[in-house]
């Protein structure tokens, strides 16, 4: 009875209400077709190396998201000189021709497969320590921004990029950071958005968390992150206020908490920028969340072909 009354009215309302509000259901489908279109042509982009020894950056990411990593990456490599190395870590999809295209197109990446993974996760996160993170990588693929990038064995801290971003301008600040990391990095977003009430999250993390954090670039320092405690977080919170999209965004605020941290000016790494700041190119990056997303589909990514 209860998937027929998603099927029936919950699901076609939910529906209807993302087509009004990225404009109705035509604006909608333009935006759609864009995307598809945006992954169709992903293919052209030209290869870039990766260097061995360049400045280390991390995506998550596989079937759905490797065309929006390349652009990405792509926007990146046109606007600065600086040496990077790009790091993939397996969502869970990758297959042999992903692996074929990464070759093919960033040549010289190091892909952190599944099987790396697993290895990784049963020496520093072991199911039966922490069961809850294990029971949330299951179905809510975010987490992994944490379990799976910092705990591979390298690197003490580690910078990962959400892939719906495009560079504008070189990001000085960011390289700086990569250069010397001393403190975590991360962007300001347009909406607090963590999903769970300020209370809690301080209560648990024993100190005051910054408002306004995102997680589009964020870098911590794998080695600082007490497993245990963000066990108990995650159980906590979900047990109390129940589960959010937002989750991930959450335990990243509360691990930085109020400690000094480099912060990207809002106006220079735009979180859900405008459609004048999509036109205009205004600052330096864009992370393509909510609204946004129609300008990245229909018209950003076609500057990178």
């Amino acid at each position: 009875m209860q998937s027929l009354i998603n099927f029936l009215y919950r699901n076609p309302r939910s529906q209807l209400q993302k087509f009004r509000h990225f404009g109705g259901y035509l604006n909608y489908r333009s935006m759609m077709n864009g995307r598809k279109e945006m992954e169709k042509r992903s293919v052209d982009l030209p290869p870039v190396v990766s260097h061995a020894n360049g400045l280390p950056l991390y995506f998550l990411t596989g079937k759905n998201y490797l065309y929006q990593t390349l652009y990405c990456i792509q926007s990146l490599i046109k606007i600065s000189a600086v040496q990077f190395k790009f790091i993939l870590v397996d969502d869970g999809s990758f297959n042999t021709m992903l692996m074929e295209r990464v070759a093919k197109q960033l040549p010289g990446a190091q892909v952190i497969t599944a099987e790396q993974i697993s290895k990784n996760l049963q020496n520093a996160l072991p199911e039966a320590r922490y069961p809850y993170l294990h029971k949330k990588r299951a179905v809510y693929p975010h987490i992994k921004k944490l379990t799976d990038v910092h705990t591979i064995p390298s690197h003490a801290w580690k910078l990962v990029l959400d892939s719906d971003m495009l560079f504008w301008h070189e990001p000085a600040k960011m390289i700086n950071w990569l250069n010397d990391p001393q403190q975590p990095l991360h962007m300001i977003d347009c909406t607090e958005a963590y999903g769970y009430s300020r209370q809690l999250m301080e209560q648990l993390a024993g100190s005051p968390v910054k408002a306004l954090l995102n997680v589009g670039a964020i870098g911590l320092k794998s080695e600082a992150i007490v497993w245990d405690k963000l066990e108990n977080w995650v159980k906590t919170l979900e047990e109390q206020e129940g589960t959010s999209y937002y989750l991930e965004q959450a335990l990243s605020a509360m691990l930085i908490e109020n400690t000094d941290s480099l912060v990207l000016k809002a106006e220079d790494y735009i979180v859900n920028p405008s459609q004048y700041q999509i036109k205009d190119k205004t600052g330096i990056l864009h992370h393509y969340v909510d609204l946004s997303k129609e300008g990245y589909f229909k018209q950003a990514w076609k500057h990178f072909l």
